[in-house]
């Protein structure tokens, strides 16, 4: 009998076994997940042996669904932490549309969550078409949900509450079937200290005082929904709150685990590990996101290099080498050696050493329906001009594209995915399997590039792409110009490669319009640059075109 089987049939003779305490549940059955032996050891010295896998820096486009019950209300990013902070937008929201946190918390959020309308296959089709070549499910938020049959989250979890299936069993399947390496985001770390605002309480109006429901125990159910279940272990808010707490800013300041944090405990630490390796032990994911400092729970704990090291060990033995990747965010020289940087919302400003990777959302990160009623997302253009400006850099795009509670995207995101499998079947060619050129692009926008900030932040902060701005790939000895705009006239200069420039080190045979059956197009190579005679009409989708220079 499968150990799943055994949890299961135990359960249904005894239901209060797994309800009651799902980690003395766990040590009473003897769980211990494998461990994965080989090179890598739990530290950075170790894990600085990593080397990106090809497949990796030859994908160049991910898309993303940062899916789970906090896009049930539709109303945007960090809602089960937003809900509970008086006053702010998402409390407002909440107390119009269910009741006071008092009342009606985020627990029962995930109790009226069917996603009911969730077709993973035509989804993962659609981004297949779209040009994607991995694709990332969201396997847990900082509101402490698991998304698939958990092992040591057994009772909050998508198999026993909410839509009572297993999405990231049925995410894997669909991306599997299409071809598309799959990945799963780990957000969870952060849940005990992003959920305090669930501990406090109104400091004025009819509420002012009444706790919230983040202090509730398992005794509190008698009677209600979720009776015989214990918030707690959804929560985790058995703890001090931290330094500073009741203002925004700082669970910000305070996400490397410093800066008047309270130390998670052991408890919560380990129990963080088994979740995670029991994901990463039975879905066998090819690349983990990490939404932290460097590795979770890191510096207040070592569970994140331990959770590492066996990711690439596990990989080593099934692969023969590592395969695998994980993200992690703001990473020194040393850690960018043992992990792909993420920046998040934002882009580098040179040509990277390492391949990294930059992640962005063509709305919120959880559904917003006014976004799409007020027509505020991204549209394929930008996202192009995105991709085709982190790619010339040594970058990856992973592209969120939000999806309502019920499981579907709204036709204005499906009008975006699908223009963008449109510029991709045109000019795919110059983003996979490419490599930086010498220099990675030119033009105005490179003049005002805006510094990073924390984890990101950068995007769309600068001067917008135009014609002038074009940026440059490599596939062996060839070089692609992806321009940014279809020029006023048909006369395009690219100054980089003017006559006697140190970047152009052999004579220019052929230049043609990739993605058109025209001939090759006229050019001349002069003191002020390559000068190339475009076609009389600009081809579909013009905001970005491509010419390969041989």
């Amino acid at each position: 009998m499968k150990r799943r089987d055994l949890i299961k049939g135990l359960a249904m003779a005894s239901p209060a076994l797994l309800l009651a305490d799902p980690v003395k549940a766990g040590s009473l059955l003897n769980f211990n997940e494998k461990i994965a032996k080989g090179p890598f050891q739990p530290g950075w010295d170790s894990l600085s042996a990593y080397k990106v896998p090809a497949w990796f820096q030859n994908a160049k486009f991910g898309i993303w669904a940062h899916w789970g019950p906090q896009c049930e209300p539709e109303s945007g990013d960090w809602y089960a932490r937003g809900m509970y902070v008086e006053g702010s937008a998402r409390y407002n929201t909440h107390l119009k549309k269910y009741g006071h946190p008092s009342q009606f918390g985020f627990k029962d959020i995930i109790n009226i969550w069917k996603a009911d309308q969730w077709d993973p296959e035509e989804l993962l089709a659609l981004y297949k078409k779209a040009g994607a070549q991995y694709f990332m499910a969201l396997a847990n938020h900082h509101d402490n949900f698991d998304l698939y049959k958990s092992r040591y989250q057994p009772n909050w979890n998508s198999t026993r509450l909410g839509p009572k299936k297993d999405l990231i069993a049925g995410w894997e399947k669909a991306a599997r079937r299409q071809g598309l390496y799959f990945g799963v985001s780990v957000h969870a770390a952060h849940a005990w200290s992003w959920y305090e605002p669930s501990q406090q309480a109104d400091k004025a109006g009819p509420y002012a005082g009444v706790p919230y429901d983040g202090t509730l125990t398992q005794k509190d159910g008698k009677g209600k929904w979720w009776e015989g279940l214990d918030p707690q272990e959804l929560y985790a808010q058995q703890h001090p709150l931290s330094a500073n707490s009741d203002d925004e800013r700082t669970i910000h300041q305070q996400w490397n685990w410093g800066n008047g944090v309270t130390p998670p405990s052991k408890k919560y630490c380990d129990q963080f590990f088994n979740r995670t390796i029991d994901l990463i032990n039975s879905y066998d994911p090819d690349l983990v996101y990490f939404d932290d400092t460097a590795l979770p729970l890191w510096p207040a704990s070592d569970v994140g290099l331990k959770i590492a090291a066996h990711f690439y060990n596990k990989s080593i033995q099934k692969n023969g080498t590592v395969e695998a990747v994980i993200f992690g965010k703001i990473l020194d020289e040393l850690q960018r050696k043992c992990l792909v940087w993420d920046i998040e919302r934002g882009q580098s400003n040179a040509i990277e050493g390492l391949p990294w990777q930059t992640c962005t959302c063509i709305g919120s990160w959880h559904y917003n329906r006014d976004m799409y009623e007020k027509k505020k997302y991204k549209t394929a253009k930008t996202v192009i001009h995105t991709l085709a400006d982190v790619v010339s850099k040594n970058g990856n795009l992973l592209l969120s594209v939000p999806v309502r509670g019920n499981g579907s995207i709204d036709d204005i995101e499906r009008g975006v995915v699908e223009e963008i499998g449109q510029w991709m079947s045109m000019y795919g060619e110059a983003i996979y399997d490419t490599r930086p050129w010498r220099i990675y692009g030119e033009g105005p926008a490179m003049q005002e590039a805006i510094p990073l900030s924390g984890q990101g932040f950068n995007e769309g902060k600068g001067k917008p792409f135009t014609a002038a701005d074009i940026r440059f790939t490599a596939k062996g000895d060839d070089l692609y110009a992806i321009v940014m705009g279809w020029p006023e006239t048909n006369n395009l200069s690219i100054k980089s490669l003017k006559k006697g420039s140190e970047y152009l080190k052999k004579e220019l045979s052929q230049i043609t319009l990739v993605g058109s059956r025209g001939a090759a197009l006229k050019f001349s190579v002069d003191e002020e640059g390559l000068q190339v005679q475009l076609p009389g009409e600009a081809p579909a989708l013009p905001y970005a075109f491509v010419l390969k220079v041989v």
